[in-house]
């Protein structure tokens, strides 16, 4: 949303809706955790190139409309951007998370991850030729602790460690790499061709660690399980992500991103986890309150003293409808 005077309440109607939908994105991937669990035993690279080529599937009727002159007049340097988007967001994160809990507790990748919004406040305004807004950290900070707090610390090693650190990375990539694709693509295509590109690198990645043992059939529960990654997980939630981002930009959707270990948490009795905790309901307090604090920041500045919106068009240019 543009415009040319700072409005008077930052969360304005369109923030409200970007806000939602990131919402929506990061609770359905904390519920995702739960589905994961089931997979534990099945071919990881394997499991996630049929869990990203049948989302890619069910994303093409969506995006079909208008889908090959944008993708036609992408440069070389843009599909190199959508390529390291699939292999360091995707790929990469999941990869590093399975790696991470071979010597650690599932805490210590999850509560790395938990500081992607930090990364992200610093980064987003970097890259744009602006300061990080000090009420943006701060709620980053705040939304980081919380999920310190939501999912507690665990016991690792160095190894453990450097795989945690690589998941927070490809956690703030997901984010930050599909910026400047956004634009010319829109939500949804943007969603279609990514997954379609992990499918393909998870595939190779596959053949390459396990061999002929990198695919199999699923056994009921892990099909279940597959069917809700793809189906909800990424086509819903991958479409309300990248909403969410043009509505609002990468610094405040992140923020939403705190709500993931509230989602895995309330959701893993399902898995037969203990109900949360006291400590668990301060870490929901603490995300809360980073989230309110970040995202009733003024509107970032440009160079040159512009308030532009997350994504304010070229001249001549229309965005695509999400």
């Amino acid at each position: 949303m543009t415009s040319s005077a700072p409005a008077p309440a930052p969360v304005r109607a369109g923030n409200a809706a970007g806000l939602a939908l990131a919402a929506t994105a990061c609770v359905l991937v904390g519920a995702s955790f739960t589905a994961g669990s089931v997979l534990t035993a099945y071919p990881h690279a394997g499991g996630q190139a049929l869990r990203y080529a049948l989302a890619a599937l069910l994303l093409i009727p969506l995006a079909a409309r208008g889908a090959l002159p944008r993708l036609r007049a992408l440069t070389v340097r843009q599909w190199l951007r959508l390529t390291l988007l699939a292999a360091v967001g995707m790929a990469g994160f999941n990869l590093a998370v399975l790696a991470a809990e071979r010597t650690a507790e599932p805490a210590v990748p999850g509560v790395l991850a938990g500081c992607a919004p930090v990364l992200v406040a610093v980064l987003a305004p970097a890259l744009d030729g602006r300061r990080p807004g000090r009420a943006v950290t701060l709620g980053a900070v705040t939304v980081a602790a919380g999920a310190f707090v939501i999912q507690g610390w665990g016991r690792t090693d160095g190894a453990g460690l450097a795989w945690s650190v690589a998941a927070l990375g490809g956690e703030a990539g997901f984010a930050l790499l599909a910026v400047p694709v956004l634009r010319p693509l829109g939500p949804r295509l943007l969603s279609a061709v990514a997954c379609a590109l992990a499918a393909a690198e998870c595939a190779a990645l596959g053949l390459l660690l396990d061999g002929r043992a990198w695919l199999r059939a699923p056994e009921p529960a892990e099909a279940a399980a597959l069917l809700w990654q793809a189906a909800v997980v990424t086509v819903a939630g991958f479409v309300c992500w990248y909403a969410a981002i043009q509505r609002v930009g990468a610094e405040r959707a992140t923020l939403c991103s705190g709500l993931i270990p509230v989602s895995a948490a309330l959701t893993a009795p399902l898995a037969g986890a203990p109900a949360p905790g006291p400590a668990q309901v301060a870490g929901v307090a603490l995300v809360a309150a980073g989230v309110a604090l970040g995202v009733r920041a003024p509107a970032p500045s440009a160079p040159g003293g512009r308030r532009p919106g997350p994504h304010a068009a070229r001249p001549g240019h229309r965005a695509p409808a999400p």
